[in-house]
């Protein structure tokens, strides 16, 4: 893909929500499906059904259930009501991370009367600045 005179940060393309009424009313509905979980939930864990074996797994699966209603409902939302936008972003290579000019991007060649200059250097940074 090829940015065509596009600069960083720029939206490239901007498609507004459906907002459809159908959606509007399912999330309504899962909703109060989730309510109505989360509701027998508390109840369970208040009655005491959690001290059995089944009342356990029976809990388990009422928790299951509150979080995949939920992924549900997001879900919906995410897609209906959420704008599809994409923002340019520049693509950098490898050595720019490194700030390096695109010139030394192959390094540079150490030669032999310059060794010692290198090591003095790798030992203070400041010499022959």
């Amino acid at each position: 893909m090829s940015s065509s005179g596009s600069t960083y940060g720029d939206i490239h393309r901007y498609e507004p929500a459906r907002e459809s009424t159908a959606a509007a009313i399912a999330i309504v509905l899962l909703t109060v499906i989730e309510v109505i979980f989360v509701f027998f939930f508390i109840f369970a864990m208040i009655s005491g059904w959690a001290g059995t074996e089944f009342g356990n797994q029976f809990l388990g699966a009422i928790l299951a259930l509150i979080f995949i209603d939920l992924a549900f409902i997001l879900a919906l939302y995410r897609k209906e009501f959420l704008p599809d936008v994409m923002i340019v972003k520049k693509r950098r290579r490898k050595w720019e991370d490194l700030y390096i000019d695109s010139e030394d991007v192959d390094g540079t060649q150490i030669g032999t009367d310059k060794a010692w200059d290198t090591v003095k250097r790798a030992i203070y940074p400041y010499y022959k600045r």
